[in-house]
């Protein structure tokens, strides 16, 4: 089956950043399973504006993507927790962001490795800038 790598996140409104997280992810081994927020996840963590896409919409853009070899939905942190356990990833690739923060799922993974996010690539930022794009007009 050779090395797993396991990431994970809500992945709403993709972008380059997602796209060299999950380049950098693969590179590190055989397979790189992702595991997706659901909508319900989603509104929780970021609010009633959010999903913009689908959970539906939302796992399809990430199964098209070469990269990645299988997606997951999980419906909260327990589902999480559930689903690195069973997968028991080789690596599990986190943001930078979350250093010095606690990992879900940490314990089922032989080894966490941090991705540098890309600067200036964030779905907040994009929202944003829609929301401001259409106040001027």
């Amino acid at each position: 089956m050779g090395k797993i790598i396991f990431t994970n996140g809500c992945f709403d409104i993709l972008h380059r950043g997602h796209l060299e997280l999950f380049r950098f992810a693969k590179g590190l081994g055989d397979r790189l399973i992702v595991g997706i927020d659901s909508d319900g996840k989603v509104v929780r963590d970021k609010g009633p504006s959010r999903p913009i896409n689908s959970i539906n919409e939302r796992k399809f853009m990430l199964e098209s993507i070469r990269w990645i070899d299988e997606v997951y939905v999980f419906q909260d942190t327990r589902g999480l927790e559930t689903l690195v356990r069973n997968i028991s990833p080789d690596i599990l690739v986190i943001g930078s962001d979350w250093k010095g923060k606690k990992i879900i799922g940490r314990d089922y993974a032989k080894e966490v490795k941090y991705f540098d996010r890309v600067e200036g690539y964030s779905t907040t930022k994009i929202v944003e800038s829609f929301i401001n794009r259409r106040l001027l007009y």
